[in-house]
């Protein structure tokens, strides 16, 4: 299988999954995430430092969960947003985005494809998304070009294990057994939940995702694992 042909796949599997994905997401996370969607658009507010923000864009944005957080936390930090965008490859969960975001924008495209002008966006964010995208390179290379000078990418990310602690066995446990069966039974598609696990495995470490964003012209300005380091927070910026 081609590159193309391995992503025209994976889009088609979120396809089949948009309807129950925010359930899926909650009940698998314990509805922890919710936090850590949080904390990445408070970092990022922080960091970046502005009142008024023109653009940010929520790539692979899928039901566009975060765009909803950015807006919240936008009204929580006092920093006024003009422009909210919802970027994904899949029509099915630009459906769902569609009906429950009212205040964004959606478009159908790829994250190493953009539909941004160059330098036309302050935050470009991406959840549970870089893992799925082909041509991981190309993407962050857009990212870099669709960012204002010292705009900020904000990723959230099940990363790979480097190390094996005392509770891998957990993690893997977890992982392998339980997110499938789980996944599976709330989205009615097995199949999907399997290549969650596989994906993670076949996927960087923190530490390699870390090089990618520097060599792809990032500064790292915050790291933060968690939930036993399987899901990162980075929180880079444009140089």
């Amino acid at each position: 299988m081609d590159k193309k042909e391995k992503q025209e796949k994976i889009v088609t599997m979120f396809d089949e999954i948009a309807g129950t994905y925010d359930l899926a997401n909650r009940v698998l996370s314990f509805g922890i995430d919710v936090q850590w969607r949080k904390k990445g658009c408070d970092k990022a507010y922080e960091i970046l430092g502005k009142k008024r923000i023109e653009r940010i864009a929520d790539v692979a944005t899928g039901t566009g969960d975060l765009l909803l957080h950015w807006r919240d936390r936008a009204e929580k930090n006092g920093v006024e947003v003009e422009n909210f965008v919802g970027i994904d490859p899949s029509v099915g969960m630009l459906e769902v985005a569609r009906k429950k975001v009212d205040f964004a924008n959606f478009v159908e495209g790829k994250a190493q494809e953009l539909p941004l002008e160059n330098e036309s966006t302050e935050i470009i964010s991406i959840s549970y998304g870089i893992r799925n995208v082909v041509d991981r390179k190309e993407a962050l290379q857009e990212f870099h070009r669709a960012l204002k000078p010292g705009g900020m990418v904000v990723i959230l990310e099940f990363t790979k294990q480097e190390k094996k602690g005392l509770t891998a066995p957990l993690v893997d446990f977890y992982m392998k057994k339980v997110l499938p069966a789980v996944g599976g039974l709330v989205s009615k598609n097995y199949a999907a939940y399997k290549y969650l696990p596989d994906s993670i495995e076949e996927f960087l470490t923190t530490e390699m995702l870390i090089d990618e964003l520097q060599q792809s012209g990032f500064e790292m300005r915050y790291v933060k694992p968690f939930s036993m380091g399987i899901s990162t927070l980075f929180v880079a910026q444009k140089v």
